[in-house]
């Protein structure tokens, strides 16, 4: 074993110039491909690409280990060399964790079904932090370590005893004079620290206050309901188990994704119907569908990406009652569900539509649900991820056969079950 690892380190100086260099190029890819997955721009222009863009992300993941385990093969010669450079080691070491900790979130996040919602959430949480802090961190290393900046000529201030031996100190100027604080170096060193902050601080700030300092979920809620789009009236009544919610407030932050536009809704363009193989088509506008008979629940809330909310007090009409009230002829096979943006469709089939849990909700701890939450009206399907439960749900469509969802013609899962 020690003859292999003998065999490794020959001309290791080499060998870490190309591991750097490696690993530049998988972080700049992580980057790219993490950046899309969670831009809603471009979930809904890359269509099922994005799918492809996920898969990339995740293997290109795994690889990251192999510079990683090489490294360390390495390490013993490279960490004798960096005895007297305490900032070296330093830096050593906060680059070994960041890729250690994306790369250990990363795999509890590919594998989100096995490890379960509770461990995957916290590894999305984890994933994000390391990548605010850790991608910036590593710009300003990659960029400060240019040559440009390492070449001793652009220094503002030379080495004093440099100069003496040469003579260059006698002959300058300047020579005895007090020497600037900053060399050129320094100076610009600090500049691309400060940009960063700039550029950076702020979105990370807001990141960690809705990420991390509303672990209730309640203010980032708040929130999104005073920024509601949706006007409609009137405002729909909670039931006493609504207010205060019989859940005790939803755990967790809501992240908005959506595939198109986030539409708005008022009494004028709003309605609800249920069509297709029913015995009795209803559409109803807003001020008869929200005096509907309603009902509350406690449910937990996935989404595939990872994250969740939990104890979620949702209120509104079971879909089985729905149903019921409509009647399904005999032919029918598939619940069909239209999101009111006018391009994302969804489906149950009958036996997962009559589940107790599956609920129309108008109201989320007792509030309406905003508009970047998928109100004034979605689906909730606790059992399954949350591309089943379709957001602005505001048509239901009984057909006969199959329907291939939005997301299901792009790679997802048809059976989306937690």
């Amino acid at each position: 074993m020690s003859g292999l690892i003998d065999r490794l380190r020959k001309g290791y100086g080499k060998k870490l110039v190309s591991l750097h260099a490696w690993n530049g190029w998988i972080v700049v890819i992580l980057a790219l491909t993490g950046l899309i997955l969670i831009g809603g721009f471009w979930r809904g222009f890359l269509g099922e690409g994005r799918v492809w863009i996920k898969w990339a992300h995740i293997v290109v993941g795994i690889a990251s280990i192999l510079p990683v385990v090489y490294y360390l093969l390495l390490a013993g010669k490279h960490w004798k060399q960096l005895k007297q450079k305490p900032w070296q080691r330093f830096n050593v070491l906060v680059v070994l964790g960041l890729l250690l900790g994306w790369f250990g979130s990363g795999v509890l996040l590919w594998q989100f079904k096995a490890v379960g919602p509770s461990v995957s959430n916290v590894a999305l949480t984890v994933h994000d932090l390391l990548t605010w802090i850790g991608l910036p961190y590593i710009i300003y290393h990659s960029i400060t370590r240019v040559k440009w900046l390492k070449e001793p000529n652009r220094r503002t201030v030379k080495d004093e005893r440099k100069e003496a031996e040469s003579g260059e100190g006698a002959l300058h100027p300047a020579a005895g004079s007090p020497q600037a604080v900053y060399t050129r170096k320094a100076f610009i060193r600090g500049a691309i620290g400060l940009g960063l902050a700039v550029t950076v601080g702020p979105s990370f700030l807001k990141w960690l206050g809705t990420s991390l300092g509303s672990v209730g979920g309640s203010q980032t809620i708040d929130k999104l309901i005073e920024n509601d789009a949706n006007s409609l009236v009137p405002l729909p009544q909670p039931l006493p188990a609504s207010a205060p919610p019989t859940g005790g407030g939803a755990i967790g932050q809501f992240r908005v994704y959506t595939v198109t536009p986030i539409p708005s809704f008022t009494n004028a363009n709003w309605s609800f119907k249920i069509d297709g193989l029913v015995n009795q088509s209803f559409q109803w506008d807003w001020e008869k569908f929200v005096a509907l008979k309603r009902t509350v629940q406690v449910s937990d809330f996935h989404c595939v990406t990872g994250w969740s909310v939990y104890k979620n007090t949702w209120e509104g009409i079971p879909l089985k009652e729905l149903l019921k009230m409509a009647g399904v002829k005999s032919g029918a096979e598939t619940v069909k569900f239209y999101s009111g943006d006018g391009v994302y469709t969804d489906t149950l089939t009958l036996e997962q539509a009559d589940m107790d849990d599956v609920i129309v909700a108008v109201l989320h701890d007792g509030k309406p649900i905003p508009s970047d939450l998928g109100g004034p009206v979605r689906l909730v399907v606790p059992k399954m991820y949350a591309y089943k439960s379709v957001k602005w749900l505001n048509r239901i469509e009984l057909i006969k056969g199959e329907h291939v969802g939005y997301w299901e013609a792009r790679g997802y899962a048809n059976d989306a079950w937690v």
